[in-house]
C-alpha cells in the first residue's frame, strides 16, 4: 500500500489511484526545525476526489461517499495533511499511505452483528442483585411501626 514509482497510489489489489487524479500541493512547515522550516516547502496536502474517479466502480464510489461522508470537503474531495517529516518525499510517502489505508479500511466489509438472548443464569444474576439492592435500600428505612 502506497505510492509507487509512476505516482499512482495502491489500495489494494485491483484498485489503483492513478496520478492523474490526485492533487499534491506543497507548502511551509510550521514547528520546530530553524531555518530549514522557514525555506523549504515540506508540508503536503493530497486532495483527491471520490465522485469524479474514473479507476471507480459505481458500487464501490458509493460505498466509499458513504462512509467518508464526514471527511469530505465542500467540493466533494478527500484531504490528506502530512507535516510530521521534514522532507518532502517523506511527507509525500505519509501521505499516500494514509489515504490508501483510509480507503481500503472504508472499503473492509463490516461484519455483522449477530443478535443473541441473555443465558438463564444471566438473568437470575441480574434479578438476584436487583433483589439485594432493593433489600440494602429496606433495611435504611425507619421502621413503620404503626
Amino acid at each position: 500500500m502506497g505510492l509507487t514509482e509512476s505516482g499512482d497510489i495502491h489500495v489494494r489489489p485491483g484498485l489503483h489511484l492513478p496520478a492523474s487524479e490526485l492533487s499534491w500541493r506543497f507548502t511551509r512547515s510550521g514547528g520546530p526545525g530553524g531555518q530549514h522550516v522557514n525555506k523549504t516547502a515540506s508540508r503536503v496536502e493530497l486532495s483527491w476526489n471520490p465522485a469524479t474517479s474514473a479507476t471507480l466502480s459505481e458500487s464501490t464510489r458509493e460505498l466509499l461517499l458513504r462512509r467518508l461522508a464526514t471527511r469530505l470537503d465542500a467540493d466533494g474531495s478527500l484531504r490528506i495533511v502530512a507535516s510530521d517529516h521534514r522532507s518532502q518525499h517523506r511527507n509525500r510517502g505519509e501521505a499516500a499511505a494514509r489515504l490508501s489505508t483510509l480507503l481500503a479500511d472504508a472499503l473492509r466489509p463490516r461484519k455483522r452483528r449477530v443478535p443473541t438472548r441473555p443465558t438463564h443464569s444471566s438473568k437470575r444474576r441480574r434479578l438476584d442483585a436487583k433483589r439485594r439492592r432493593g433489600e440494602t435500600k429496606q433495611r435504611r428505612r425507619p421502621p413503620q411501626d404503626w
